[in-house]
């Protein structure tokens, strides 16, 4: 996914941040969210190593390195936001008060498992992080992540093969190709990001696809 298509993705899930809500911000694509939250809505942000409030990324220059996200990138914080120590950092993602979290993921299941630490490979470095604690501790679980791997196998699957960071915890995932919400045992469609038909994204989507959010959408 090149950088434009990366911010497209971010633009979407922080179109469908409600106003006044309490988001953490994953590690990776999901940073990028911060920067496209409309200006005429207040949503506080959330970071696993101790910031709460509003911020963007930092511009070149103007960096400074005390002021970080999750993933070690510079950030600007907008006035009344807060730092603090990362153990009251995670009594909050532990004891229930975000709305929602927002992470990166290897896979997802189509029961709304998540794995998004390791990859089983014997070579790969596992890093878990505040994954665990965010999957359970916030009330709705966003992914955003490629809708397919490099080989071309798709991250929505049946059942995960890679090792679980959550059980049932995903609500919704945004990849390069459309977006979908997981609930009692269905993965709905409800809105495709490209000129694919319902059909070709199907094919390309390791779990059945349920179009008739679209197909209401269409009708209203």
């Amino acid at each position: 996914m090149d950088q434009i298509a990366r911010n497209l993705l971010a633009r979407r899930v922080a179109r469908d941040i409600p106003e006044g809500a309490y988001v953490n911000l994953g590690i990776g694509l999901p940073t990028l969210v911060a920067n496209h939250l409309p200006k005429d809505r207040e949503v506080i942000l959330h970071s696993e190593n101790g910031v709460l409030g509003q911020w963007a990324a930092a511009e070149p220059g103007q960096e400074d390195w005390d002021l970080i996200n999750a993933g070690k990138e510079a950030i600007r914080l907008s006035r009344g936001a807060a730092f603090f120590h990362h153990a009251d950092s995670f009594g909050m993602m532990r004891g229930g008060h975000l709305d929602i979290c927002v992470l990166g993921a290897f896979q997802v299941s189509a029961r709304g498992d998540l794995a998004n630490w390791h990859t089983g490979a014997k070579d790969a470095i596992p890093a878990v992080g505040g994954a665990m604690d965010l999957a359970i501790g916030a009330k709705r679980v966003f992914v955003m992540m490629d809708h397919l791997t490099r080989e071309g196998n798709s991250k929505l699957l049946r059942s995960c093969t890679y090792p679980l960071t959550g059980l049932a915890c995903v609500s919704r995932v945004y990849t390069d190709l459309g977006t979908f919400d997981i609930g009692d045992g269905k993965v709905r469609v409800t809105e495709i990001a490209t000129d694919m038909s319902p059909v070709e994204l199907q094919a390309v989507t390791g779990v059945d696809l349920d179009f008739s959010p679209l197909t209401i959408e269409a009708g209203a």
